[in-house]
């Protein structure tokens, strides 16, 4: 095993991970049940005291443009003008991408991550806790992601504490404006982000919910993540996944290399930073047991998995469903520079043992995050990061809400609380992966942790 090993398998974060966990239900996505597309009317907008001014009159905000919102909304995008380092702000600044769902100024504001950028989402979005507690919505594009990035790049100003500093000088900004409580939440890599906010600015807000959220506290170690795939779910579907495995690295391999290849050059995709086609074969392949049970819903519900003697369409078909194949591109790869910079060198990544392919293996050290990263840009992990982020939770953290699910590999090393922790509580999803939330947990936990939220949101009544 190698001395740098863990990981939030960024590829599939690009996709599955970054939108999935806080995904609307229909419900919180259409308040009110309007389409998306339904705009207030204009004559309806106060004058006097128009929203759009008083965000617009913030220091450093500037408002791009107001967007079509559900009935008893107003949505829209801004810019806040962050400095590039915090310590030194006169030492040049950046604009970083935001989506305001606006609702009233008497209500709770919530503050949302996915970590990532914010190219996915739309005017009508809300995350589960702002549906909970009826409330507003700013929703924040990570630094250096999406349009969020410096130019020129200083990549040593990408760290856990540039990123909560963003989000702490945005909340003071906002809070002129919002003076009701906030909420911060946010999934997967999203929900770390809003504990690393939470540990170096507690006191920013009232309450926090972090959704399937690893905690790693010991890059050396992978074992967890292997133990955990060894057990989740039942034997037979453990079995059909590491038939499918050696079939896929084995007798098939140059011919799923050969449909790989060929479907890259039909879309336009290249593979020339992880070296080639079959390199990202086996890559995929050896995540693959993560990717399959991060997506799952139902513990047995493994039918649809190939048998290794399927035909070369359903095995492909099957294996191109459940990895998420244009993030292992350069094109996909580029996007996500970030973040994989930031799981090299501060957030940890994994890289699986997988003893059921022993002898398969053509690449040594491929799971590193040294694959994904130009050799342009250095990456010297940080061992101390997250072991402060978890000694914080245990001794000193308070108003935090965790949620995962059932069957995600996330919670292979989740965050735990201890004798300092303070209002803090753990929640497991059952029959659930990384799309865990609150509405999926069983109906006591639920209400519990809906009345927590809402007791920290200061919100007295529920919601129709």
């Amino acid at each position: 095993m190698t001395n740098t090993r863990r990981s939030l398998l960024p590829l599939l974060l690009t996709g599955l991970l970054a939108t999935g966990v806080a995904a609307p239900s229909a419900a919180t996505a259409r308040p009110g049940g309007a389409h998306p597309g339904t705009a207030r009317p204009a004559a309806s907008r106060p004058a006097a005291d128009d929203i759009r001014a008083r965000i617009a009159a913030v220091p450093g905000m500037r408002v791009v443009k107001e967007n079509p919102a559900p009935a008893g909304y107003r949505s829209f995008a801004l810019v806040y003008r962050q400095p590039v380092d915090h310590r030194h702000p006169g030492k040049g600044s950046f604009e970083q991408r935001l989506s305001l769902l606006h609702r009233s100024t008497a209500r709770p504001m919530v503050l949302y991550t996915n970590g990532y950028d914010l190219t996915y989402q739309d005017s009508a979005f809300r995350a589960e806790p702002t549906g909970i507690v009826d409330g507003n919505q700013i929703s924040v594009e990570q630094r250096y992601f999406g349009t969020s990035r410096p130019r020129p790049t200083d990549w040593s100003k990408l760290d856990i504490w540039q990123a909560a500093s963003d989000h702490h000088r945005l909340i003071q900004a906002l809070k002129t404006v919002y003076r009701g409580a906030w909420i911060s939440t946010g999934g997967s890599k999203g929900g770390m982000a809003t504990v690393y906010h939470r540990r170096f600015y507690p006191h920013d807000v009232a309450g926090s919910v972090a959704y399937s959220a690893p905690d790693n506290t010991d890059d050396r170690d992978d074992t967890a993540e292997d133990r955990f795939l060894q057990r989740v779910g039942s034997p037979a579907c453990r079995s059909a996944l590491t038939a499918v495995q050696r079939a896929m690295l084995g007798a098939r391999r140059a011919e799923m290399a050969g449909r790989l290849a060929r479907w890259a050059a039909g879309q336009g995709y290249t593979f020339r930073t992880i070296g080639s086609a079959d390199r990202a074969l086996e890559l995929t392949v050896l995540e693959l047991p993560m990717f399959f049970w991060m997506q799952k819903e139902e513990a047995d519900d493994c039918g649809a998995i190939p048998r290794p003697s399927a035909t070369g369409d359903a095995l492909y078909t099957w294996f191109a469903g459940v990895a998420n194949l244009p993030a292992f591109s350069d094109r996909g790869l580029s996007s996500a520079t970030a973040s994989y910079y930031q799981l090299g060198t501060q957030l940890g990544f994994v890289s699986l043992a997988a003893p059921q392919l022993a002898g398969m293996l053509r690449y040594p050290g491929l799971q590193e995050m040294r694959t994904y990263v130009p050799r342009s840009i250095p990456l010297r992990f940080q061992p101390d990061a997250m072991p402060d982020i978890d000694r914080w939770v245990r001794q000193h953290g308070s108003e935090l809400l965790f949620v995962y699910g059932e069957l995600d590999p996330a919670r292979a090393e989740p965050f735990r609380t201890g004798k300092g922790s303070r209002d803090a509580h753990i929640y497991l999803a059952p029959h659930t992966g990384h799309l865990a939330r609150i509405e999926k947990l069983a109906p006591r936990d639920r209400a519990r942790a809906t009345a927590v939220l809402r007791r920290w949101a200061a919100v007295d009544t529920p919601t129709a």
